[in-house]
């Protein structure tokens, strides 16, 4: 059993990598809000999520793991919430594994005591907010005891996989590693800290037929979600334009705004396609997960707008799932080099250039899948932003 409770203002990849990542595993996870009397939640950068409960509700159970998500003011409104203080206080008291990311280890735990003599890491900027009685450090991911402290959005899988590991133990924390893509990180486990020896090198993508995407300062861009999207993906591509100033618009495809995601988290989007379908867009992007991808394919709307937006010489992508089921069967990837979720590949009909993490073909971007969605958002800024800009948001959320 394991809680995960969020706030007005939590950072939405934070949270729902965590879900994510622990519901593969089995976990049996609960989403909290902690605003009172709401059940739907806006994160930052304008991401929705919908709470599986109110906190109130879940006074009196027992967990596994608490874990918090970062993000201001989300860490804050943790903070404030004395009945969540005094649930992790009791927790932490029995001895359970307890565990924050980013802003909370500092203003929540610090501000709680429940980081006095340990070592524990969080955002860097927060660093010198961490209490004097705390051993300070600058792992990616820190475990002492019965505690697990981490830096910020680019850490979040590896965090997620830690705590996976501390619940699990190591052989459950590979297998959930690998069809995430996390491999070509060389995730490393130790009973103390969790680093990406890449730490600092820059991301990369391989790019053909190279063309300019200069659409403007502020790029409209079309981001679908049906139920069965995976989570993961949607939210580090919306939240990640969203910081680069571009103008996400989520469009559900389903009768509510509300989807329940590949892995049961509740995203609301901010319309329903046919509103969304009265405007232009200058890029379309499909995140994946299986029930998703089937649902954009079968869309006439979706693949009809889509159509037009590649006869148009205009910007569309895809990641995982979504280039083999919604765009292959559709030609969207005729004359095109592309890749997709590896156990996809085999229906992709060229499959030369499959095994990069990313591609960019021309006026066409795809890529493999949970654990290559940050560096196909941070590709797509730098195709419409620049590399400065790329690279800026890459260390800002301490993917790098």
């Amino acid at each position: 059993m394991v809680l995960v409770p969020i706030a007005s203002g939590t950072e939405p990849m934070e949270a729902v990598i965590t879900v994510d990542v622990l519901r593969r595993a089995g976990a049996d996870v609960s989403v909290a809000s902690v605003d009172p009397g709401s059940g739907q939640v806006g994160g930052a950068w304008g991401v929705k999520l919908a709470a599986d409960a109110l906190l109130d509700d879940l006074a009196d159970a027992e967990f596994d793991l608490i874990s918090l998500p970062g993000g201001m003011p989300g860490s804050s409104n943790l903070r404030d919430c004395k009945l969540l203080e005094n649930m992790v206080k009791k927790h932490a008291g029995k001895g359970k594994l307890y565990a924050a990311i980013c802003a909370a280890p500092a203003v929540a735990l610090g501000s709680w005591g429940l980081l006095n003599g340990l070592k524990a890491t969080c955002y860097p900027s927060f660093m010198d907010k961490l209490p004097s009685e705390v051993n300070a450090v600058e792992s990616r991911v820190q475990i002492d005891g019965n505690c697990v402290t981490s830096r910020g959005p680019g850490t979040a899988m590896e965090y997620s996989v830690v705590l996976v590991e501390q619940l699990y133990g190591k052989e459950k924390a590979d297998e959930v590693a690998g069809p995430m893509l996390m491999l070509a990180f060389n995730l490393v486990l130790t009973s103390f800290k969790v680093m990406r020896p890449q730490h600092g090198v820059e991301f990369s993508l391989k790019e053909l037929n190279s063309t300019s995407w200069n659409v403007g300062e502020t790029p409209q861009i079309l981001v679908p979600i049906a139920n069965g999207t995976e989570e993961m993906e949607a939210t580090m591509i919306i939240d990640i334009l969203r910081r680069a100033k571009a103008n996400v618009v989520v469009a559900s495809l389903e009768e509510t705004l509300e989807i329940v995601a590949s892995r049961k988290v509740k995203m609301v989007a901010d319309v329903l396609l046919d509103d969304a379908l009265k405007q232009q867009y200058d890029l379309i992007l499909l995140p994946g997960g299986l029930g998703g991808a089937q649902a954009y394919a079968k869309s006439d709307k979706l693949i009809g707008l889509i159509k037009k937006q590649a006869e148009a010489n205009k910007l569309y992508g895809a990641i995982c799932a979504s280039p083999a089921i919604a765009l292959e069967p559709h030609g969207l990837l005729k004359g095109k080099k592309a890749t997709s979720f590896p156990g996809m590949w085999n229906k992709l009909s060229d499959q030369s250039e499959c095994k990069n993490r990313v591609v960019v073909d021309g006026n066409l971007i795809t890529s493999q899948g949970p654990g290559t969605s940050m560096e196909f958002s941070l590709a797509i800024v730098e195709k419409l932003f620049g590399r400065e800009r790329a690279v800026e948001l890459a260390k800002t959320m301490v993917f790098m």
